[in-house]
């Protein structure tokens, strides 16, 4: 958390003359922070990380549906265009954002790490866990930034095209592995399967429920964002076509002015 929120507001001294950051900005920021801690700490990381299916994908979605976008979302154009020229990743971010690699890369993410395999083995040793953290929000910042991203050259410009890019790459392919997990009659993961019982909840029922998890607890987020893109659609649409109409409005002449004033009926 500190390597985060240190970077972070040392920058923040260190803006351009005349900036002054929005103090909704660094909200969103600190916001993505304490989601971030509560979805690493105890006790659900614990419970990711040992006991439950359905904390691990709990973890998953706080992520990459919460954590990641409040991140992007607090930082500012001038902080992110330096940390990408210092570290030479303007390209390579460039690259990312373009719609196609970010939800490929993104749901490879998302169905590598649910893999028995790989769940088994990163869930073995605290440091494996940490990788899978770590995994999760790179992909969830990846799959965030043609929305959300402070670079505006980086973001997709059509409201369909976005609208279009959230319901595929954060809608329908990840209910595709959850829909698996949901109807799977044996466990998958050893790790949840072996280990001691929270409450009593079973381990198939603990991965169906994570399943359902995966399936449904990502649909507040995409359609809420998708009602709130149509709205800025319309909105923008709107405002276009009344500075059209005004543009083509015929304009009256000094003649026609002064006639109007003398003759009442005009």
């Amino acid at each position: 958390m500190f390597s985060l929120i240190i970077p972070y507001f040392l920058f923040q001294r260190r803006a351009p003359k005349g900036y002054e950051a929005p103090k909704s900005q660094k909200r969103l920021f600190i916001a993505g922070l304490v989601l971030l801690w509560l979805a690493t700490d105890w006790p659900l990381g614990l419970l990711g990380a040992s006991y439950l299916a359905s904390a691990h994908m709990l973890q998953f979605l706080l992520y990459t549906m919460a954590v990641a976008p409040l991140l992007l979302l607090g930082v500012p154009e001038w902080m992110a265009r330096r940390i990408a020229g210092r570290l030479r990743l303007y390209r390579l971010l460039g690259r990312c954002a373009k719609p196609v690699v970010a939800g490929v890369l993104f749901n490879g993410m998302l169905i590598f790490t649910h893999s028995p395999w790989a769940v088994d083995t990163f869930r073995a040793s605290q440091f494996g866990s940490f990788g899978m953290d770590l995994l999760w929000l790179i992909g969830g910042l990846l799959v965030w930034t043609p929305l959300a991203s402070p670079i505006p050259e980086h973001r997709m410009t059509s409201y369909p095209g976005r609208m279009a890019f959230l319901f595929l790459a954060l809608g329908v392919i990840p209910a595709v592995p959850g829909g698996f997990l949901t109807f799977a009659t044996f466990p998958l993961y050893a790790t949840y399967e072996l280990a001691p019982r929270v409450h009593g909840l079973g381990a198939t029922t603990d991965q169906q429920l994570a399943g359902l998890v995966m399936k449904l607890g990502g649909i507040p987020v995409v359609w809420g964002t998708i009602v709130a893109l149509m709205y800025r659609w319309s909105e923008t649409s709107r405002a276009e076509g009344a500075a059209a109409r005004g543009l083509t409005a015929p304009t009256l002449s000094s003649e026609d002015l002064r006639q109007s004033n003398t003759d009442p009926d005009q």
